[in-house]
């Protein structure tokens, strides 16, 4: 059966979510997340976890306490599961490659961090030619010497949902919003 939509949850790991200061809202996206996961199951819709990993050193290596997606974070047998290595969860990965097979045009997209591995991967995925949904109230990162989380979340949401020169269409919905 081919599907339209898929669910992307990216780098909702324990490196991020487990040591103090936690992500802004860690615990409120995580439930988030999860009940997104869960409808997203229920309509056979794919739910593809992305894991980002260090390429060098020892803290998020493949494996490593720091690389285990965040506790809390409810993952299921038929989950699909990719690992990165940059900010783009496109990018030197099968992403692109699952979607297609399952003939996915629309993402939706939740996770960490709002203005790293969010914002590049809903890039990316427009200039790949997908719809993205950008779950508004389910994306997070940490405070920033420049800004507070909760600026860099609201910063990103409206900028990325305001894009329109991909030629595809990029919204914000909040999370109880959003249809499978």
């Amino acid at each position: 059966m081919q599907c339209l939509k898929a669910l992307i949850v990216i780098d909702v790991q324990e490196g991020l979510f487990g040591p103090e200061p936690k992500p802004a809202f860690s615990s409120d996206v995580i439930a988030r997340i999860n009940k997104l996961t869960q409808r997203a199951r229920l309509h056979d819709v794919p739910v593809i976890l992305v894991q980002h990993e260090a390429t060098t050193g020892e803290y998020f290596t493949y494996g490593s306490a720091a690389w285990q997606l965040a506790s809390g974070l409810v993952t299921d047998e038929r989950d699909s599961f990719v690992r990165k290595t940059t900010p783009d969860s496109f990018l030197r990965t099968d992403l692109d490659a699952l979607l297609k097979q399952a003939g996915v045009s629309q993402i939706v997209v939740c996770g960490y961090a709002t203005e790293f591995c969010v914002d590049t991967t809903v890039r990316s995925a427009a200039g790949l030619g997908y719809d993205v949904i950008m779950v508004s109230d389910a994306h997070t990162t940490h405070d920033k010497p420049h800004a507070r989380a909760a600026e860099i979340i609201t910063h990103h949401t409206a900028t990325l949902a305001n894009i329109r020169s991909f030629g595809v269409q990029i919204s914000a919905q909040e999370s109880a919003a959003v249809v499978f």
